[in-house]
């Protein structure tokens, strides 16, 4: 019993010195907290009950695969890095079918970063989530917020629900399309129309991009009226940098528009359902699940069920 409050008293110790290297900017120890968060190490809980306010603002990038989300990512970082500003990135990668990890692929395109000291770049896998973002993305992204970053980008994995559940977890979300989509925009996910602050229609060199945009904004015409908030469409050539000051200054201006907004309590709202949810949910597994139903042979799934509500 002595030696078990020894190590929690060990553990304690340890988060509390974690969180002041945290708030420092030390990036090794960010780095590691978060791998402890991932795996649920002992205390980790006591450690996000901690975490100081933070007024940093997460920059959601989404959109369908090949629209060029982590080249955009990358011009953004140089955007932010170049008016003395300090920036944290999260990247949802797709998990390897056999271990989990992250296809760090697409991460091949922001290596220059990797060293500078006003960037830290962190890769997730989606761990098989069903919605295609981490499971412990809120937490990982509030440690994010208390390293003390003047941004937080989070790029998801483009498949799936991550597209719409982004908009959960980030303060602007900017939604990646290219020309390419052409009459696709007419039959555009209905969810994808709604979650995004602003439109980016990449590779904007490509035929027929002045037309995009024009039926993008078509589109987008009834949900101006609906909401009386105009969703920015800005065209960007990410390869080559252009427009990404635009962009940039597109993104502020949507934060500075929800500071203290309806939108700013539902944002905290899901968040927190989210995390009841997960927190409710821990000691129920698909696997556990399976052996449950083998070994009872149950025919009636609600029967079944019954034990958990």
């Amino acid at each position: 019993m002595h030696r078990n409050s020894c190590i929690r008293f060990t553990l304690a110790i340890m988060w509390e010195e974690l969180l002041k290297e945290i708030r420092q900017g030390n990036t090794k120890s960010l780095a590691r907290t978060i791998s402890l968060v991932e795996n649920e190490v002992e205390g980790y809980r006591s450690l996000l009950e901690n975490l100081p306010a933070s007024s940093t603002k997460i920059i959601g990038i989404t959109g369908p695969p090949g629209a060029g989300k982590s080249t955009l990512v990358d011009a953004l970082i140089g955007e932010i890095v170049a008016q003395k500003k300090r920036v944290g990135v999260l990247c949802v990668d797709p998990s390897s079918p056999f271990n989990l990890g992250a296809l760090l692929g697409d991460r091949i395109r922001m290596s220059e970063w990797y060293n500078h000291p006003d960037v830290f770049i962190r890769s997730l896998a989606t761990r098989g989530s069903l919605g295609g973002l981490h499971p412990k993305i809120i937490e990982i992204a509030d440690v994010m917020k208390a390293a003390g970053f003047d941004h937080v980008i989070i790029e998801t994995v483009g498949v799936g629900q991550s597209e719409i559940e982004i908009a959960g977890l980030a303060d602007t979300t900017v939604v990646v399309v290219v020309p390419e989509a052409g009459d696709e925009v007419q039959t555009m996910k209905a969810g994808l129309m709604e979650i995004a602050d602003v439109f980016v229609v990449n590779k904007a060199d490509r035929p027929d991009a002045d037309t995009f945009v024009k039926n993008l904004r078509l589109m987008l015409a009834p949900a101006f009226h609906k909401t009386d908030a105009e969703v920015s469409i800005v065209k960007t050539i990410a390869s080559q940098k252009e427009g990404i000051g635009k962009l940039f200054e597109k993104i502020m201006q949507h934060q500075q528009l929800v500071q203290n907004t309806d939108r700013k309590y539902w944002l905290l709202a899901e968040k927190a359902y989210y995390l009841v949810q997960q927190h409710r949910m821990q000691d129920i597994n698909k696997a556990g699940l399976k052996k449950q139903l083998e070994a009872s042979g149950e025919k009636n799934l609600y029967q079944f069920i019954k034990q958990y509500i």
